[in-house]
């Protein structure tokens, strides 16, 4: 288990001493602690990306192409072991660790694919007095902040674009799960990625890491996944230099089941969107619209399944739903429940927190809940599942569309016509028409409104890591 900082191909120690400690959410117990770095260490890990870098983007496409396609192999044969490090830092069930590793990898080999297709254009210009060349380099060096949730496919999903580009990296993994991070970093070394070009800073002062880093000449990029509110003020503090920012920010994804959807296949859908990664992810399905004539139906099936989920350690293989990440995640739900019940709201199952160590709380269903209901407004990032009556389609619309997040939607119909028209008609970047998982590396990932700014993965992803250059020259 490696716990020190990632700087300039070695590993080492913060400049000041300082560590800080990481916890097993199922325990609350203390399984390492880590080097906490400080601007001191982060003014030397962009000097050093910057040095990397610009040999780096020299490098033949080609031959950056087969470094990435080897840190895929790597991680591939090494999924058990990234497997174990997530489920001890997140707590997710092993199941859904194995599936962050591999859909991890894969953005190294789809990005290995992308790097040798980079392409410019040329043209004439109307007047005909020249040539237009248009060609895509890289940014530079690149701020990198990422979220607990998926420790290591929000890393991944950012690196190997960035990577295949030709950038330079420094890296801040969230304090609660750095282990991944350090140790993604150290595969990357041995499939040949060149000292210094990507660089794994851990710290316990996020602001002090990100103010450091983005005064720093060499670093003309940001990227962030993580809450709209923290992307407001990186944003502020971004548009000091005028950085690039590529921001993957907050949810309140609708799951809309129309009364001619197959329920079955709905509760299936809905136990994929809402509880996959014990219901901590962005795409969480957040408010499920049940059309009238079905919602008793739809919320007793779907309460039901979530009775069936087996909360425990993520590495026990009879787990479905493991921990959340710290008590305050618990008493946030704690309060979410309160609030509905008293706006009326009904506990169809669950509802409450178990008598056990760790940060667990029970799967939970709410039946007749309002959408004006504050459970209903805001991003609940745990497994507490809302369903809400509703009586036509342009209503129901209507009340998906009242928030100011727009990442995720899904829709549930046995009418094509009908599921296609609701889905444009939905204000957000990614639609699930008929299923409960939209997640894939070669497809754009990313939100409307106040849930993001530009696209990861497919071939949006890795020109978001490039600039974009004109030469007028003619012959």
């Amino acid at each position: 288990m490696q716990t020190q900082m990632l700087i300039g191909g070695d590993f080492t120690d913060a400049a000041d001493g300082s560590t800080m400690p990481v916890e097993d959410p199922a325990t609350g117990e203390t399984i390492a602690e880590v080097a906490a770095g400080g601007p001191a260490d982060v003014v030397t890990a962009v000097a050093r990306a910057h040095v990397a870098q610009s040999q780096w983007a020299a490098t033949a496409p080609r031959d950056r192409a087969e470094t990435l396609r080897r840190v895929w192999q790597l991680m591939t044969d090494a999924q058990e072991e990234l497997a174990d490090l997530i489920t001890a830092e997140n707590g997710k069930p092993l199941a859904d660790a194995r599936g962050e590793v591999a859909y991890a990898a894969e953005f190294f080999r789809w990005n290995a694919e992308e790097t040798v297709r980079l392409r410019g254009e040329l043209g004439v210009a109307p007047s005909g007095t020249n040539r237009i060349l248009v060609h895509h380099p890289p940014i530079g060096v690149v701020a990198m902040i990422t979220p607990w949730n998926f420790p290591a496919a929000m890393i991944t999903r950012k690196l190997a674009p960035a990577l295949g580009a030709g950038n330079g990296v420094v890296i801040k993994p969230p304090a609660q799960t750095p282990l991944t991070a350090l140790r993604i970093g150290e595969l990357l070394g041995d499939a040949g990625v060149p000292d210094g070009l990507v660089n794994v800073v851990p710290t316990a002062d996020s602001a002090g890491w990100f103010d450091t880093c983005v005064d720093q000449e060499p670093v003309r990029m940001v990227s962030f996944t993580g809450s709209t509110e923290v992307g407001r003020v990186l944003l502020r503090r971004a548009a000091d230099r005028v950085l690039k920012t590529v921001m993957e920010l907050g949810g309140n994804a609708p799951f809309i089941v129309f009364d001619d959807a197959d329920l079955d296949a709905a509760v299936e859908g809905a136990m994929l969107a809402k509880m996959r990664h014990s219901a901590e992810t962005c795409t969480a399905a957040n408010r499920f619209y049940a059309h009238r004539s079905v919602a008793t139906d739809f919320a007793e099936r779907f309460a039901a399944a979530m009775a069936e989920v087996q909360i425990g350690p993520g590495a026990d293989d009879a787990t479905t739903c493991g921990p959340l990440i710290d008590a305050e995640a618990v008493q946030r739900m704690v309060t979410l429940v309160e609030e509905a019940r008293d706006d009326g709201a009904r506990v169809l199952t669950g509802g409450g927190v178990p008598d056990r160590p760790g940060h667990f709380f029970n799967p939970t269903v709410l039946g007749e809940v309002g959408h004006a209901s504050s459970i209903a407004r805001t991003e609940i990032f745990g497994p507490v599942a809302p369903v809400i009556p509703f009586e036509d389609t342009d209503a129901v619309i209507e009340m998906a569309n009242d928030t100011e997040m727009g990442l995720t939607g899904y829709v549930y119909t046995e009418d094509l016509r009908r599921g296609l028209a609701v889905s444009e008609r939905i204000r957000a970047g990614m639609i699930g028409l008929n299923r409960g998982l939209v997640s894939d590396p070669a497809a754009p990932f990313g939100g409307m409104k106040q849930s993001g700014l530009g696209r990861e993965g497919s071939t949006d992803g890795i020109y978001e890591f490039c600039e974009t250059q004109y030469i007028a020259t003619s012959w």
